[in-house]
């Protein structure tokens, strides 16, 4: 058994003992500059600031000790996963740090600077390119998945979309941090969805102390998990084409949808009047935010979570002609 690593800094000079114990313990902010406007409390947990660039830090490290400690993982386990970027760099983190190999299937959506960050952390890449029956690659990637398990006696699937360590780890560790940084009400709780493991993991636990909170999902244009009808998607890290086994409807009270040139404008709107330079998937926070906060009770208090940085969507939503090409098809379309 790979001996696991210290969660706790040094009583004298706060000194941690890896990278890995550096997760979490993220700053919770107000949006006060953005919706300054508007007579409503908004509060953003910086996951940004991890130290992978994402709140999936949690749940790789949470998923990978759990494994170690089950018995699942051992030292020669290889790890695999479909992810399509900010997952992957997180298990790729972790697995450095426990000597684990680590194969990452991804597709031709993943950024360029999310591909060339896997394969600094030392992990194997396994690049999809036909779509599936919904228009993304997801289900093409769970196809190449199960073809490395065959050929891998060693192999680990992490399945991050039906693994119950996935919405654990967000209630033990994000969750649990927000409601002790949170003093008084919580109404809303807004986020973004794609396994479905964050945001139900947060509810459950902010629940537990805030009963009475509602729970928003921030899902793409074009993303299956609700129901909705397939389309293209240009972003990763929000939403799916297929149904994460993870997902109870009956916890969701709402769900905002928001197109890829919403999320954009949201990433650039949250850089320029925060300063906080942050990925897709805050912009689409954002873009709901702004959506939802004209109907809403005066004196509200939302909760949200930024979830990923920014420099990863240099050549995405930061691109000024990425943005006209995508302006070009969404009105050809």
């Amino acid at each position: 058994m790979i001996e696991l690593l210290n969660q706790s800094f040094g009583k004298e000079g706060r000194v941690a003992d890896s990278i890995v114990s550096c997760i979490g313990n993220t700053p919770l902010i107000q949006l006060s500059r953005l919706f300054s406007q508007n007579n409503v409390e908004v509060l953003a947990k910086l996951e940004l600031m991890n130290p992978g660039g994402s709140m999936k830090d949690r749940s790789a490290r949470f998923i990978i000790e759990q494994g170690l400690r089950e018995g699942l993982i051992q030292r020669n386990s290889h790890i695999i996963e479909s992810t399509s970027g900010n997952f992957g760099i997180a298990l790729a983190m972790v697995c450095k740090s426990y000597g684990l190999t680590f194969t990452a299937v991804v597709d031709p959506k993943i950024t360029k600077a999310n591909l060339t960050i896997l394969k600094l952390l030392g992990a194997r890449i396994e690049m999809v390119d036909e779509p599936d029956d919904q228009g993304g690659y997801l289900k093409t990637r769970i196809a190449r998945v199960q073809q490395l398990l065959r050929s891998h006696p060693k192999a680990y699937w992490i399945n991050q979309y039906a693994n119950e360590w996935n919405w654990q780890a967000y209630y033990q560790d994000t969750a649990d941090e927000m409601v002790k940084q949170i003093n008084g009400p919580i109404d809303y709780l807004i986020a973004a969805v794609s396994t479905t493991g964050s945001i139900l993991g947060c509810a459950r636990r902010i629940r537990q102390d805030h009963p009475n909170v509602k729970v928003i999902a921030v899902d793409a244009v074009g993303s299956v998990i609700f129901g909705a009808p397939a389309a293209k998607r240009e972003l990763p890290g929000i939403g799916s084409s297929r149904i994460p086994e993870l997902l109870n409807e009956e916890e969701i009270d709402e769900i905002i949808y928001v197109n890829d040139m919403e999320s954009a404008q949201g990433c650039r709107d949250l850089l320029s009047k925060e300063g906080i330079f942050a990925g897709g998937s805050s912009g689409s926070v954002v873009a709901a935010l702004k959506k939802i906060i004209p109907d809403l009770k005066s004196s509200s208090r939302i909760l949200t979570i930024l979830p990923d940085r920014g420099e990863r969507y240099l050549d995405s939503v930061y691109s000024e002609e990425w943005v006209q090409n995508l302006s070009q098809n969404t009105t050809t379309n």
